[in-house]
């Protein structure tokens, strides 16, 4: 299974350039729940990773089974099947299936690694197996 993961979470900078080139790369901009991987700030200050595991608990629960394993097990939402009605985003344990208003259909990590190249300690990797 080819999957996103996080090799030392200690080293996070909080600097956010994993979240923008997501971002970037779906939607062309960045904003507020726009990325397929989320940094924050824990109650004791300690940074928060949140990635995809490719649980599949979006695909699951999809009324309309547009979510679907491909051949390396990640999860891939089908956005003609698709109908926007989030039900993806809810389900997702992690919180990081991303949603863009005005845009009909969210976005899910799909371990495409831009994000591994932006990271700047290297935190990141794309691993299959």
């Amino acid at each position: 299974m080819k999957k996103l993961v996080v090799t030392d979470r200690t080293l996070c900078q909080d600097c956010l350039a994993c979240e923008m080139s997501c971002s970037e790369a779906f939607y062309k901009s960045y904003g507020l729940h726009t990325s397929c991987i989320e940094i924050d700030t824990k109650k004791d200050n300690s940074i928060n990773v949140k990635v995809c595991n490719q649980c599949s608990l979006c695909a699951k629960k999809c009324p309309q089974e547009a979510i679907t394993q491909n051949a390396k097990g990640v999860y891939m939402i089908n956005k003609k099947k698709c109908d926007g009605c989030l039900t993806c985003v809810e389900a997702c344990p992690k919180g990081v299936i991303a949603t863009v208003e005005g845009k009909p259909t969210p976005s899910k990590c799909i371990a495409c690694g831009i994000c591994v190249k932006a990271c700047p300690m290297d935190i990141l990797a794309i691993q299959e197996g």
